[in-house]
């Protein structure tokens, strides 16, 4: 089996303590998170070979985001090194009525600056057979969008399966210039993944019935947005995450796999969240895993979506967990007893 490639941005978080406020002390605890950097860790943890493409400074911070992927066992040999400095974002965890805050201060980051001729796609693709992308990385600028097309042509040309999760961000670009960007980027993508917002702000697409502020989801409405989504862009799957938000502390949390012909759901979690970030990206690293393995769509879901359940008990953008953690999980041992 080949190897994953992953392309984006990873920043650096900075965030307070537990459950402080901004400022409530002077501390900040200083770690590295980022999409596809998120997704390239749980493969890597499940025992993929799984590389992360991006640009980063030569300078300290650099080395440690660098040095960050590289103790997650992430192939770093294609990172790309120039530029000024690291995206930062900032996270406030939210509880119970609160809800998380993330600010962001990525402009001018060494990828969002960076060139088409920076990157080998030819060279970076040797031996690899999965690329994976999101819609946050052309989201960071025109340069990007074409550094993310030439990518997913080199891509295919190779034969390698792409996969994209659409992680439409309203701070980063309209939804005019996303449905523009991702409609030619998604040509060229066979797994698609999204959540129940996603589709409705990139593509117009939406599920009827659905309340997501209320806390109301119509799973079967997620059939026609799947359906409709494979049948404009070809997707052979597509993957819909589905997050009922009771609190910023407690969710209910499931998952939708299309495989052109049918519609599998997954069973539904109710989850305590330890922290959110990353969630999504944990959920793409399992179905990554599991298409990989030649999981039925039943199977595959499930162990997507168990995977991200575990992540939102574990501090920090990466997902900490291992194959046996999340089969335990999908198999129906939900009891969080201690293991002795």
């Amino acid at each position: 089996m080949g190897k994953v490639v992953t392309f984006g941005e990873i920043m650096l978080r900075l965030a307070p303590n537990g459950y402080y406020r901004f400022f409530q002390n002077d501390q900040l605890q200083a770690t590295f998170g980022g999409g596809e950097a998120n997704v390239a860790v749980s493969l890597a943890n499940f025992g993929e070979d799984a590389a992360f493409v991006t640009k980063l400074p030569a300078h300290a911070i650099g080395q440690g985001a660098v040095n960050a992927l590289r103790a997650m066992g992430v192939d770093v040999s294609h990172i790309v090194r120039g530029g000024d400095r690291v995206g930062i974002y900032y996270l406030e965890k939210g509880a119970s009525q609160r809800g998380s805050v993330c600010i962001y201060d990525r402009a001018h980051s060494a990828i969002q600056e960076a060139k088409p001729e920076d990157f080998d796609w030819n060279r970076i693709f040797e031996g690899a057979d999965w690329f994976h992308f999101t819609g946050i990385t052309p989201a960071l600028g025109p340069n990007l969008v074409e550094i993310c097309r030439q990518a997913c042509a080199a891509a295919k040309e190779r034969g390698l399966t792409v996969s994209c999760d659409l992680n439409y961000r309203g701070k980063l670009w309209t939804r005019e210039a996303a449905r523009e960007a991702m409609t030619a980027l998604c040509r060229y993508v066979d797994v698609c993944i999204a959540n129940e917002e996603d589709a409705k702000d990139v593509f117009g697409i939406e599920a009827e019935g659905s309340d997501i502020t209320g806390g109301k989801l119509n799973k079967e409405g997620y059939r026609s947005v799947a359906g409709q989504l494979a049948g404009r862009f070809g997707f052979s799957h597509v993957a819909i995450t589905l997050r009922t938000s009771l609190s910023a502390s407690d969710n209910n949390w499931a998952g939708m796999l299309y495989d052109g012909k049918e519609s599998c759901f997954s069973r539904e979690y109710r989850l305590h969240i330890v922290d959110r970030v990353g969630g999504g990206d944990s959920f793409g690293g399992g179905l990554i895993y599991a298409l990989r393995r030649g999981m039925a769509p039943q199977e595959a879901i499930e162990f997507a979506v168990a995977a991200s359940a575990l992540k939102h008990s574990v501090e920090g953008d990466f997902n900490r967990v291992s194959v046996a953690e999340v089969e335990k999980l999908a198999g129906g041992d939900a009891s969080g007893r201690v293991q002795r």
